[in-house]
């Protein structure tokens, strides 16, 4: 990482006028900088996605300051009441009930609107949940793409899943316990089978990483009776040194179903695993391949009984209904008992 140089140790009190943005643990409440700590114990307002939790948190570092609330749903009213106050000389920190401001937490208006009103904003870096997991993942740390908090809409999650299909650089994701199954099914769907690591409760007492194929991590999710506890989630990128010919996947498709009676479902969820493609377009395929080889088999059928039409001298016309018919049909049933 970039540094800056020189450090500044002077430890200089807080600027009236300034907004200070504060990193908070995001469980563990030694997870805290010396330097957060002493502006949020001087600065004259403390703007907090949750003021009691916020409070009880200082309160267990000895610091009692002045509250204001400031979420989501408050955002629009809030913004510029605190924003007077920065530009009446008013020093104020922001933070979020856990981790860093505005990263997937409120915070983005304020500073947008701070910063064209040529407020001064200050970081004040701790932890990130991305970050933290990201560190002990395993899997690419160069280049990321964090993607937060998808849409509780399924058709624009499923459009931005969509739209990562080709990224190669590592995903993190931010996800609730209550939906964590849900996004896992749809990422194997569209971005395929790929390995992945499900960290949770980082930080916290229960603390868990969950590392393998994310068919595997939904496997392990499923036998246990609830989830608890915010979820971030990092799947691999798209590698372009796997990419595979279309060709010898249907060819595969093709020769699954001639030979095995599993479910097309089935034979998708196997296909798509072994060549690390999307199931539900390794399946979209099999459907398709499946349907032409229906379409085949009727029309050699209909070929056969046209020869045999054919050889007895049988117009499409003479085929009537009722006694002629049935006098056909005894025709066709003894010329193929020969």
């Amino acid at each position: 990482m970039p540094s800056n140089s020189p450090i500044n140790e002077s430890g200089e009190p807080v600027r009236p006028g300034t907004l200070y943005v504060v990193a908070t643990p995001i469980g563990h409440r030694d997870d805290i900088t010396l330097r957060a700590l002493k502006i949020l114990g001087q600065v004259d307002l403390i703007a907090a996605e949750d003021t009691r939790k916020t409070r009880r948190f200082l309160e267990l570092h000895g610091i009692n300051g002045s509250f204001i609330s400031y979420h989501e749903h408050n955002e629009n009213e809030r913004t510029p009441q605190i924003l007077a106050k920065l530009q009446n000389g008013a020093s104020i920190a922001l933070v979020s009930n856990a981790g860093t401001p505005t990263v997937s937490d409120p915070g983005y208006r304020l500073i947008k609107s701070a910063a064209r009103n040529d407020v001064t904003i200050v970081p004040v870096p701790g932890v990130s949940a991305a970050a933290a997991a990201l560190s002990v993942a395993g899997l690419p740390t160069d280049a990321f793409t964090f993607a937060g908090f998808l849409p509780k809409k399924k058709g624009k999650r499923l459009k931005q899943l969509g739209e990562l299909v080709q990224e190669s650089r590592t995903l993190i994701f931010y996800e609730s316990p209550n939906r964590i199954l849900t996004l896992i099914n749809e990422m194997i769907d569209i971005l395929g089978d790929r390995y992945g690591v499900l960290a949770r409760e980082m930080t916290k007492l229960h603390e868990e990483f969950i590392r393998g194929r994310l068919s595997e991590v939904l496997e392990i999710l499923k036998t246990r009776s609830g989830i608890k506890g915010e979820c971030t989630l990092l799947v691999t990128g798209w590698d372009e040194s796997r990419t595979v010919d279309w060709e010898t996947v249907k060819n595969e498709i093709q020769d699954q179903l001639k030979s095995s009676k599993e479910p097309v479902s089935r034979l998708a969820k196997i296909i798509s695993q072994k060549y690390d493609l999307p199931k539900n377009k390794v399946y979209q395929a099999a459907l398709k391949i499946r349907s032409q080889r229906t379409e085949v088999r009727k029309q050699k059928s209909e070929d056969r009984e046209q020869r045999t039409r054919d050889e007895f001298g049988i117009g499409n016309a003479e085929m009537g209904s009722g006694v002629q018919q049935n006098h056909w049909v005894t025709k066709f049933q003894f010329f193929f008992k020969r």
